[in-house]
């Protein structure tokens, strides 16, 4: 046999075990600061999310029900509901909603540590 026929299959050999061994690499992509992910939000993560809020503030859970997308809450007499809904689009949208808070500022507090844990 020739050397260049030799040659040509290992080379050969060596592209074939690099094609299989790539699909095994992972590559994790690293946000650079001040770039936006646009990515929409998994339904999973935003009602966790907003589980996650709610207690961040006080809230006792009274209700937490992924199915339909409800958490209900209560703290210092008011109760707090959150809605957690799949759109058409494919993005989710989370409302925080209070018809008897004595704190005013509860819901703009609950949003806020909504959007920290979201990474916004």
């Amino acid at each position: 046999m020739d050397e260049g026929g030799t040659l040509i299959r290992v080379l050969l050999a060596a592209g074939c075990c690099a094609l299989i061994a790539l699909p095994a690499c992972t590559y994790y992509a690293v946000p650079v600061a001040g770039t936006v992910v646009t990515t929409p939000a998994s339904y999973d993560r935003s009602f966790a999310a907003a589980a996650d809020a709610m207690r961040d503030e006080g809230l006792v859970l009274t209700v937490v029900d992924p199915a339909s997308g409800i958490l209900v809450g209560r703290v210092d007499g008011g109760t707090v509901t959150t809605s957690v809904q799949r759109q058409s689009d494919g993005s989710v949208q989370v409302r925080f909603d209070s018809s008897d808070a004595r704190d005013p500022t509860l819901l703009q507090r609950i949003s806020r540590s909504y959007d920290r844990r979201m990474g916004r």
